[in-house]
């Protein structure tokens, strides 16, 4: 039996997650599923009128409750974050080892390795459930010990960046 690919989109520039979004949608025009599971964005996408109108092909979930950004809550409430992240994960690691989809995205996972919330360890005992499943991480820091955890890594950075109007 094969394994999925992992692969890792990082760096401090714009467009990780839109990237892995793109993958997503390649990956349902293939008519295949795909899970998204989304780790410190606040809101997210989860409110995303387009988002659901791609399901049931890709699924989005989101387990922090705080429509806040993980950095801007008091240490009390990022505690009880840091539980519904780790029901997430446990989420996650339900779906690679039932093979319910083909294509799992964990966006901003990186960042739970960054803040302490999860280790490398932690990620290649979650990527060892993978079976055929591909899987794709994003974040903004990446190290060395779950960079080897990858079949294929892009780095993203910005170059030029200029607000839309």
């Amino acid at each position: 039996m094969g394994k999925g690919n992992v692969t890792i989109f990082s760096g401090d520039g714009r467009g990780k997650s839109p990237a892995a979004l793109g993958r997503a949608v390649q990956t349902a025009v293939e008519g295949k599923r795909v899970v998204l599971i989304q780790f410190l964005k606040g809101r997210g996408l989860q409110d995303s009128e387009f988002l659901r109108r791609l399901e049931p092909e890709i699924k989005l979930f989101r387990f922090e409750k705080s429509d806040e950004n993980y950095e801007e809550l008091s240490e009390e409430r990022k505690q009880e974050e840091v539980g519904n992240i780790r029901n997430g994960i446990n989420f996650a690691k339900k779906v690679l080892s039932t093979g319910e989809c083909e294509l799992l995205i964990l966006d901003e996972v990186l960042g739970l390795v960054e803040k302490g919330i999860l280790n490398a360890d932690d990620l290649k005992n979650l990527l060892e459930c993978r079976g055929n499943t591909d899987v794709i991480l994003t974040g903004i820091n990446l190290s060395d010990e779950i960079c080897i955890l990858a079949d294929e890594v892009s780095r993203i950075e910005t170059v030029k960046f200029k607000v839309w109007e």
